[in-house]
């Protein structure tokens, strides 16, 4: 089960106000969804999923001085709105080395421009491979299921799992908080949450 951190424990640790924590949520910088309300003795009480209220707010706070706060809206916005970019620009701004390049241009054909999610895609591909965790094949699958269900991954928050049961790999996609049981058997290898590449490349792309 997911941790989670009262309102009022969450204003102390971060020093932000209650005015600042809703005016965030008005500008849709945090999520409706993440205020939880629970019982308490005295009432009602606000709860956050605590390890992603931390993160988000330590990122507006080192963002806010730099960004607009609807510039902000739009980073973390599982929706995207970024130009199409073509191999020379992605290598220049360092989004993707070369290689990656050839090997994604392998799989899916070279193309003069690419879209988001091929970026997205692209992105991905050059950090995980390099761990040397899993193999190109595996790889491959991850960036199938992307590329195959992209349209829906925009509209929620998704895990992507890599899993390995008796030497046999396969990949499944999973809606942020829909907890998974599995069999002792399946080893997890690796765990990819979409909205944080998402976020980190369109900082890169802006």
């Amino acid at each position: 089960m997911e941790d989670l951190i009262s309102k009022k424990e969450l204003l102390e640790v971060t020093n932000i106000s209650y005015g600042q924590l809703y005016r965030w949520k008005r500008k849709k910088l945090i999520p409706e969804e993440w205020f939880i309300k629970k019982s308490s003795f005295t009432g009602q009480e606000t709860y956050f999923p605590k390890e992603k209220i931390l993160d988000r707010i330590e990122k507006i706070l080192s963002f806010k001085e730099d960004m607009q706060l609807d510039d902000l809206a739009e980073m973390f916005s599982p929706k995207v709105q970024v130009d199409k970019k073509n191999k020379e620009e992605l290598l220049k701004l360092n989004i993707i080395d070369n290689s990656t390049l050839e090997i994604y241009s392998k799989i899916y054909g070279e193309k003069e421009i690419y879209d988001f999610h091929h970026i997205l895609s692209m992105y991905i591909l050059d950090n995980i491979l390099p761990k040397g965790e899993i193999i190109l094949d595996e790889a491959k699958s991850i960036i199938a299921i992307i590329n195959n269900n992209y349209m829906e991954f925009q509209n929620n928050d998704y895990k992507i799992f890599l899993m390995r049961k008796l030497g046999v790999s396969f990949c499944i996609a999973t809606v942020e908080n829909n907890n998974i049981i599995l069999d002792e058997s399946v080893k997890v290898v690796l765990k990819l949450e979409l909205s944080n590449y998402i976020e980190e490349l369109k900082l890169k792309l802006m």
